[in-house]
């Protein structure tokens, strides 16, 4: 469809210019003149993640798991009750220096890895969103632009059977004027 049928539709169905809309809202009006499908929703999308992002995205999945808080906590409560247990030959006894050691590089490598994930789900939530906005205001013009196409219909319809009205009260006229006619005269 032409630039002036964009400009119609931005005016009839949100009462604004082509011009002062948003770019989502442009794009909306030219899917719904040219009446082509939407694009495919990000979710269905192929996955275009590389090796690291899936790696990211499984760690974050894994680290905020009741089974992974629950298996870590039997893991230290195990370390402890060992090197607590060996007493004079234990690797790392109290104030256990190498378990903070390792707590704190565990937790320096996968608070990163994890908002490395988030930040993505993030990306994704928000194509999701703005896909999800446009399909929704679509959905609304094009009911819009049916009612304004049904509303031309009935128009149409009336002048039509107005017409046929006319036409059919002037005949009767003629006939009420014709037997007028023969029996007066």
């Amino acid at each position: 469809m032409s630039l002036i049928a964009e400009h119609q539709l931005s005016e009839n169905l949100l009462g604004r210019p082509y011009e002062a809309l948003t770019p989502i809202q442009k794009s909306v009006v030219d899917l719904v003149a040219s009446e082509t499908p939407s694009k495919e929703h990000p979710a269905l999308c192929p996955d275009e993640r590389n090796f690291w992002e899936r790696l990211a995205d499984h760690v974050a999945a894994v680290g905020g798991s009741w089974g992974f808080i629950f298996g870590f906590g039997v893991v230290l409560v195990g370390w402890i009750l060992m090197n607590t247990a060996l007493a004079r030959h234990a690797f790392d006894p109290y104030p256990y220096i190498f378990l903070n050691l390792m707590l704190s590089m565990l937790a320096a490598i996968q608070a990163p890895v994890i908002m490395m994930s988030q930040n993505r789900a993030a990306v994704k939530d928000r194509e999701a969103a703005e896909h999800d906005y446009i399909v929704n205001l679509r959905s609304e013009l094009e009911l819009m632009h049916l009612h304004d196409k049904l509303d031309a219909m009935r128009e149409q319809q009336l002048e039509t059977l107005i017409k046929g009205q006319g036409e059919t009260i002037e005949l009767m006229r003629q006939q009420v004027a014709a037997l007028s006619q023969q029996m007066g005269g």
